[in-house]
């Protein structure tokens, strides 16, 4: 897939950043690999692994360095490239949690939803306490997410827009990320790709962007 992140700022400036991606279900979990390039010449690229029971890995080739390493953990909650995500917010791996309670229904907008809360175990990694999804009930896909940070108790918002079925999986073209009581918001918009590529493990190969020389095959 393609597309762009764009951050907003509180005064109205937009700074556009240019976003590649491939994902895939293996059989040991999710794959997403992206390559995420500023205005400038750096670039940012991550390749994050969620297992079958949710749990999360993350490997990085950061601005300024040339191979690839992993994310620590005490890194994972930091703006991603300065935006409103952080690398966490890159996969979903709440519905995993162990912990999970069903609330009331209620609409968000037009649409009737599903609420669930989720809560992470000891053994979740994560810098969230808490996330809610609401999540249409005729589509069974989430179309507002907050989520709660661990220790602060700030709130981040996630709307999800531009709702589409392809191959019988439900996707969002657009998510956009707010944090509670902070100016501006950040977008995620996806404007081209394939259901339909054929991908294997080699195609998840970081080191393809080891010297920040080379595009998304």
């Amino acid at each position: 897939m393609t597309g762009r992140l764009t951050h907003v700022e509180g005064n109205g400036k937009r700074t556009n950043y240019k976003f590649v991606a491939k994902a895939h279900w293996f059989p040991d979990g999710l794959r997403l690999l992206c390559e995420i390039s500023g205005p400038g010449s750096q670039k940012t690229s991550l390749l994050l692994h969620m297992s079958e029971t949710g749990h999360v890995t993350i490997e990085a080739v950061l601005p300024g360095e040339k191979t690839a390493s992993t994310l620590p953990f005490e890194r994972w909650n930091d703006p991603l490239v300065g935006t409103d995500f952080s690398y966490e917010d890159m996969v979903e791996n709440q519905f995993f949690w162990k912990n999970q309670e069903v609330l009331p229904p209620e609409k968000y907008g037009t649409r009737d939803c599903l609420v669930l809360k989720s809560k992470p175990g000891s053994q979740d990694r994560t810098y969230y306490d808490s996330v809610t999804s609401w999540i249409d009930r005729s589509i069974l896909y989430p179309v507002h997410v907050v989520k709660t940070l661990r220790g602060t108790g700030q709130q981040k918002e996630f709307i999800y827009y531009g709702l589409r079925q392809v191959g019988g999986v439900w996707s969002a073209t657009q998510v956009q990320a707010k944090l509670q009581g902070k100016p501006g918001s950040s977008m995620l918009v996806i404007e081209g790709g394939s259901g339909k590529a054929k991908l294997g493990p080699k195609d998840f190969d970081l080191t393809q962007f080891s010297n920040h020389g080379e595009k998304v095959k």
